[in-house]
Formats: structure tokens, sequence, C-alpha cells
């Protein structure tokens, strides 16, 4: 599977690309990449169906470890996912700017 950096993600978000949170809601409101999508890993076998049709899905969690699992369940289903190695944790860590608390 394939993997990048929160530095080659910085730059394909900042291109608009996809990006998936797979944490827990109460991890999300914590801190979490801006822009990212919310859909939790225990949520996701039936959901990824609400997932937009785009060339790859960047999967993001806490530290990696949930977001590779989702990234090979969703090409087991045919999509192009590419896990986020270190996570939300490798993000806060680089100094990016993080977004915090409900969406609505």
């Amino acid at each position: 599977m394939e993997e990048i950096t929160v530095e080659e993600l910085a730059d394909v978000r900042d291109g608009g690309a996809f990006v998936l949170d797979v944490r827990n809601p109460d991890e999300y409101e914590e801190a979490r990449v801006p822009g990212v999508t919310l859909i939790p890993l225990p949520e996701l076998e039936s959901r990824y169906v609400e997932l937009p049709v785009v060339d790859t899905v960047y999967v993001i969690c806490r530290s990696g470890a949930r977001s590779a699992r989702a990234a090979e369940f969703l090409q087991t289903r045919g999509t192009n996912a590419v896990n986020v190695a270190g996570g939300t944790l490798a993000w806060i860590d680089s100094g990016r700017a993080v977004d915090a608390g409900p969406t609505d």
C-alpha cells in the first residue's frame, strides 16, 4: 500500500485532494487537518459509497494504523487509497494549522 508523509499531504491537499479522516468523532473534534471529511473506521464499510469519485483518496487517522486498514479496505473496493504515515499527530507535530470543534 502506498503511503505519503504529512509534508506530501500538505502539497496534495493544497491542490484540492480529498482527505478522509477515519478517527472517532471525539478525536476529530479535538484536532484535525483542515478540510478533511470524517467517516469513522467502524462506519466505513457501510458508508464508503458516500466518498466522492476522485483519482485518489488520502486516508488519515491519529497515527497511521487505522488509516492503513481503511486504505486497504478501500483498495479492495476499487478505490485508489493512500495512507498518511504518522497521521494527525505527525501533522500537528509538523506545526501545520489544525481545525477543532464540531463542524455543524
